[in-house]
């Protein structure tokens, strides 16, 4: 990364920093658990793309994107360790409102989670990025259309059919 790139993601990074908060806090709130707070997960995941030696961000919602991408990881890896430190803690329950207000989740919903949005990605790559971008990078439809280069309506389609599909597969994982 060319430290002119690395400035644009700095700035980038400032300018979206409230608003990956917010995501956070919201993406967190469903977990009484959680060892992380909302900053701690928006530092974790800015480590993480800053460490990335091919990042390239093409706007402020791309930007947005990648950073969801992110902290979904940190919340994966997370999870993973606490699973690990604690197995068979419970089932997972995650929704996907579109007010972002998440049902309590446990590590294994989280990684519940993970798995059955890996395996969207193979059968509907776009609606697995849908749900990438609306639930976790906390897009509202306009935004997640322009991003994915497709039709509202489209996006609308794809949230809907995401959605349930996924509630099919964690009922299923549970």
């Amino acid at each position: 990364m060319t430290m002119e790139n690395r400035q644009e993601l700095d700035d980038f990074y400032s300018l979206a920093y409230q608003e990956l908060r917010r995501l956070a806090s919201a993406v967190l709130r469903g977990d009484r658990a959680s060892t992380l707070s909302p900053t701690t997960l928006v530092n974790e995941a800015w480590l993480k793309l800053a460490a990335s030696r091919r990042l390239a961000v093409n706007s402020q919602l791309h930007f947005k994107r990648i950073a969801a991408r992110a902290m979904r990881q940190v919340l994966v890896e997370a999870a993973r360790r606490r699973q690990a430190a604690k197995r068979g803690s419970g089932l997972a329950l995650v929704t996907f409102d579109d007010d972002l207000d998440a049902a309590e989740s446990t590590p294994a919903a989280v990684l519940a989670l993970d798995g059955a949005l890996a395996d969207l990605a193979k059968l509907h790559p776009r609606q697995a990025e849908t749900v990438e971008c609306r639930f976790f990078a906390g897009l509202n439809v306009p935004e997640t259309a322009e991003l994915l280069g497709v039709s509202e309506a489209t996006v609308q389609r794809d949230w809907r059919a995401a959605r349930a599909w996924l509630a099919v597969e964690l009922h299923h994982a549970g």
